[in-house]
């Protein structure tokens, strides 16, 4: 990554576990932000290894054979849809366990890495890239995949780190690159039960039958959830292009599933934002909540 195209202008780093995350969580927000100027940039801790074929159409040995080199295939396919750059850590995938106990997560994996060296390379990116605003997951990863969670835990420790010069002091210094503190840090907070109810009742009203019936009759209520939403950033006019960013990742998403059922315009009407929670700001941002990742900044 070439420092000179960073020079001035604004920098919005998303780091995120696997390839697809980027096209599902906060894909519109980037590619609305890419329209206005801002150099957006992709972290994609692992490369997917672990993961299954979702589509049914394509799956078959063939593919899962060549899952691995799909995935990459996929990615740069939804990095072109979205406008975006995008940097692999190299990460081995944790893969999802389960079973009761759970087993052992495998040895070299994203999960089992050390934090230090795990957030190196992250840090290494954010002195180099110099964003002023970095998104992640939440402390529960959005959902408890343990990569989730590990891309939640090196991206603080890489926040609160870039800009300390005592720390990883050997970071950058061999292509000459300072410490950097952005300024703020985000959690992606779109997949929430506000949201959900909202479309739900949009696809009802319609007289068509809602993909979220059955998830809303499972969902259960958390504390820790209320409150959580600081920042909804409008985006509606880049739904096509985020499906499109999600459909490239083939190997992972069945075009005829409930993520597609609701159509543009009822969501465009039901809920035009993607949502986010402020976690740590630097800088001043007057009232909440928000409708920009750079308010304070612009």
């Amino acid at each position: 990554m070439s420092k000179a195209i960073n020079e001035g202008g604004l920098r919005l780093m998303a780091v995120h576990a696997h390839p697809d995350d980027e096209s599902s969580k906060g894909a519109a927000t980037m590619a609305r932000y890419v329209r206005e100027g801002v150099d957006v940039l992709v972290v994609t801790c692992t490369g997917g290894e672990a993961g299954t074929v979702l589509n049914p159409a394509l799956d078959r040995p063939d593919v899962h054979e060549r899952l691995v080199e799909l995935r990459r295939a996929e990615m740069e396919q939804a990095r072109r849809i979205l406008g975006v750059r995008q940097v692999w850590l190299g990460f081995l995938d944790s893969g999802l366990p389960e079973g009761d106990p759970l087993p052992p997560l495998p040895e070299g994996c994203f999960a089992r890495t050390p934090i230090a060296d795990a957030a190196r390379p992250l840090v290494r990116l954010m002195r180099e890239f110099q964003p002023q605003v970095v998104v992640t997951y939440d402390e529960n990863g959005g959902y408890p995949h343990p990569d989730h969670i590990m891309n939640h835990k090196i991206t603080i420790e890489a926040f609160e780190a870039a800009g300390d010069r005592a720390r990883y002091q050997e970071v950058g210094q061999d292509i000459g690159v300072a410490p950097w503190q952005p300024l703020k840090l985000y959690y992606h907070q779109t997949h929430h039960k506000e949201r959900v109810l909202a479309l739900h009742d949009a696809m009802r009203a319609s007289g068509r039958e809602s993909p979220y019936s059955g998830a809303l009759e499972k969902w259960v209520d958390r504390s820790a959830d209320s409150g959580r939403i600081t920042t909804r950033v409008p985006c509606g006019d880049f739904f096509e292009i985020r499906d499109r960013a999600l459909l490239a990742h083939a190997t992972q998403v069945d075009p005829n599933g409930p993520w597609f059922r609701v159509p543009l315009e009822i969501q465009r009407a039901a809920w035009p934002t993607e949502d986010y929670q402020l976690a740590r700001s630097l800088i001043e941002v007057g009232v909440l909540p928000e409708d920009d990742l750079f308010n304070g900044i612009r």
